[in-house]
């Protein structure tokens, strides 16, 4: 009687073989990039240490992808196991049981301008440790600032991938559209 299940010349031993072969979790710094066309705005940003980044977290040991979006905010710091300081999310996987953390790198939020219009640009990066963002969805708690009036626009929602607005100072529509992203190895 064979332990294993024998796929396509693989021998499959399960989860606790596959968390027993795994090796230690490696650090690695991820960027999240926008690109975004702007109007008339400029310096937009999230706002506030509990402004939320949703994203879709990929266990680095097996593979499994998160089906819900799940947020983690500069807020929130949960201890790591064995006093090795903390992380903004800390989460065992359901599927190999391998505890894996996310980190927000505060120091690293940037905002998006007029000049990178059309461009992607890094505005967070991310120090993870087996946890690995794969998708982002942005919602509300954005700001901007019109590029020649300088009237702050808060609480933007970019969860339609566009916004638009008025700005009433310089008498022009203001807009933030065509909202994508990408993740890269900083």
């Amino acid at each position: 009687e064979r332990a294993g299940l024998e796929l396509g010349g693989w021998a499959w031993q399960g989860r606790a073989a596959a968390h027993a072969q795994a090796g230690p979790v490696s650090l690695q710094k991820i960027g999240l990039q926008l690109k975004a066309t702007l109007e008339n705005v400029t310096n937009v940003r999230p706002v506030g240490e509990d402004f939320r980044w949703y994203l879709k977290m990929k266990c680095g040991n097996c593979g499994e992808i998160s089906e819900k979006w799940q947020y983690i905010r500069v807020m929130d710091s949960v201890a790591l196991k064995g006093g090795r300081g903390s992380a903004s999310m800390v989460q065992k996987c359901k599927l190999c049981a391998r505890e894996n953390s996310i980190e927000i790198l505060s120091s690293a939020i940037k905002s998006y301008n007029a000049e990178d219009s059309e461009k992607f640009k890094t505005i967070v990066e991310f120090e993870c440790r087996g946890l690995e963002p794969v998708d982002f969805q942005p919602q509300a708690g954005f700001a901007a600032e019109g590029v020649e009036s300088g009237t702050v626009f808060m609480d933007i929602n970019l969860q339609e991938k566009d916004w638009t607005d008025y700005d009433e100072k310089a008498q022009e529509s203001v807009g933030i559209y065509e909202v994508t992203h990408q993740f890269v190895k900083c």
